[in-house]
């Protein structure tokens, strides 16, 4: 009788793997493909047994369509997670039409698999914008308000740049410690004037800009933006009679009034995906060394951005055995390099998830680094800070990440409490995977900078113009064979 209950289960299994129902197929880079044109187009899969266990396998997916030069021809690459799920991430070369998207397991295609598009499919750098900024983001399934936005515009409801711009100009026109542009989007056009020395870094709020305008039609609208590290507004500092100025940068903190964005690190992370970049919120999830073979230790590596930084790795020398932390750089620090050092060669930054904790510290302002450790495969300890980024309000602590006192006093403590709670920790692992596949991958950047603009510039009152002197942000060129479809009620050729 138990034999036969076995050859039964065993045959329910084969039956039910012929269907396809122990696999799941989702994810924008089939359900939106044809509405979200990113660099890298993604999805994940997620085979399971008979006994409902994640099984990691090799799948394969084939491309089918067309393009001006001939077949379509794409990059595909598989990211094996920690869970046993997969990333499927795929570049194409140009823009393709008439595309069938088949996922397999040997011959068995999965899901809903082929997944076919009777329409365009375009790449990321064809300036093919397909619906205005709301109706867009309704179909690529973003939110509809966000907790963190909704309180850093509060004090900005009526925004009027006729009077505020040449005040904040003359308050923050200070080019040997301020860095700054005032951009204005104007029918679907991106427009600036920066001012100070070092302005580099106006190339990540242009390519967060210019790429939303290559897929959507933005409001017109005129921001400040603070390309530095440090934000700007403080409280209690200077402030007009209706409020603080409205600046956007990329961290805020508990004493500024700063509108966050996402970090120019996760932008170019997102939009540049499988090409310039190779470190992003998708490869950071490949599982590497399993939880059980991890080092049971607290790893970092980094420059002496803050004094906490230097205790840190004074805590490396006292306890080894639990803690391997070295500084790569000494720059605020020069003087006490005898006593941190010696100084370590930077190594990958994969490497660190074969420790099975991560410990997050600031720098100058929040680590930018945060987000890639919570999508990695250890554990992450994170120092109290008054610094944060775009998405800091949503985690919990506890459940994504383990908190640890600004002068980190209780990290030894916290690491021998976790190696005796290995199966809680690993919990918290797989949350903070949860949370990064939510809210950090290259859809939600993109989600929550586009409901970040269309909020913020319903409360501009002053009329949106070019003004005199501003270049012009220009839209990269393409080798993509871009053939737009226009949208209804919009000529493209007038944008």
């Amino acid at each position: 009788m138990e034999l036969l209950q076995v050859l039964f289960l065993a045959l329910v299994q084969l039956l039910g793997s012929s269907r396809g129902e122990d696999t799941r197929v989702w994810g924008p880079g089939l359900e939106l493909a044809d509405k979200l044109p990113l660099n890298a187009r993604y999805f994940f899969v997620e085979s399971r047994d008979g006994a409902g266990s994640i099984v990691p396998q090799q799948y394969r997916v084939l491309f089918k369509g067309h393009s001006r030069i001939g077949s379509c021809r794409v990059k595909i690459e598989q990211i094996d997670r920690v869970d046993g799920s997969s990333i499927i991430r795929y570049k194409l070369m140009e823009t393709c039409w008439n595309v069938e998207i088949h996922v397999l397991l040997g011959e068995r295609h999965l899901g809903q698999s082929p997944y076919r598009f009777e329409g365009k499919l375009y790449t990321e750098n064809c300036y093919c914008p397909q619906a205005p900024l709301e109706d867009w983001m309704e179909q690529i399934g973003c939110p509809s308000e966000d907790v963190q936005i909704n309180n850093d515009l509060i004090p900005f409801r009526a925004v009027n740049f006729s009077s505020l711009r040449p005040r904040i100009i003359q308050q923050y026109d200070k080019p040997g410690s301020v860095s700054l542009c005032n951009y204005v989007v104007k029918d679907n056009q991106i427009y600036r004037t920066c001012y100070g020395r070092y302005t580099g870094f106006k190339m990540y709020m242009d390519a967060i800009l210019l790429s939303l305008a290559r897929k959507t039609l933005l409001p017109d609208m005129e921001l400040f933006v603070n390309l530095g590290d440090w934000p700007l507004v403080t409280k209690g500092g200077h402030r007009r009679t209706t409020g603080p100025y409205p600046i956007f940068s990329w961290c805020g903190s508990e004493d500024t009034f700063d509108i966050v964005m996402p970090t120019y690190d996760l932008v170019e992370a997102s939009l540049e995906a499988m090409s310039r970049v190779s470190l992003d919120m998708l490869s950071v999830q490949r599982k590497g060394v399993p939880w059980e073979e991890k080092v049971p230790k607290a790893f970092w590596r980094g420059r002496d951005a803050c004094r906490e930084r230097l205790d840190l790795v004074g805590l490396s020398q006292q306890h080894p055995d639990l803690v391997n932390a070295s500084l790569t750089n000494f720059f605020f620090f020069r003087d006490e390099e005898k006593k941190y050092g010696p100084k370590v060669a930077h190594i990958s930054f994969f490497d660190f998830f074969d420790y099975k904790y991560q410990v997050n510290v600031d720098g100058t302002v929040a680590a930018y680094r945060f987000p890639y450790l919570l999508g990695g495969s250890s554990v992450v300890f994170k120092q109290a800070s008054k610094y944060y980024e775009h998405f800091y309000s949503k985690l919990e602590q506890g459940r994504e990440y383990l908190p640890l006192k600004r002068d980190l006093s209780d990290l030894i403590e916290n690491i021998q409490r976790a190696r005796q709670q290995d199966d809680e920790m690993i919990t918290v692992r797989d949350n903070a995977k949860a949370f990064v596949d939510q809210h950090l991958l290259p859809r939600s950047i993109l989600c929550y900078s586009g409901l970040l603009f269309k909020e913020y510039s319903r409360n501009i009152v002053s009329p949106v113009q070019i003004l005199p002197g501003m270049e012009q942000a220009s839209q990269p060129g393409t080798s993509s064979n871009c053939e737009c479809d226009s949208v209804e009620g919009n000529n493209h050729d007038e944008l």
